[in-house]
C-alpha cells in the first residue's frame, strides 16, 4: 500500500512539471501563429450558395 502513495506523488510531480512547462512554452510565445495571418488574405473563402438551403426544407 506505501507504494501506492508513492506512485502518486511522483506522478503528481510529473504533472505539476509537465503543466509549468507547458505553462512557460506559452507564455514565452512559442504556440504564437505569426505567418498565418499574413497569408490568409492569398486564400479565398468558398461562396456559399443560398439555393441548397431554399432546397432542403420540407414543405
Amino acid at each position: 500500500m506505501d507504494v501506492m502513495f508513492v506512485l502518486i506523488g511522483i506522478s503528481l510531480i510529473f504533472a505539476l512539471g509537465f503543466l509549468a512547462a507547458f505553462i512557460y512554452s506559452v507564455v514565452g510565445g512559442q504556440f504564437d501563429d505569426d505567418y498565418t495571418p499574413s497569408v490568409r488574405i492569398l486564400f479565398d473563402n468558398p461562396v456559399k450558395s443560398s439555393s441548397h438551403q431554399n432546397n432542403s426544407k420540407c414543405k
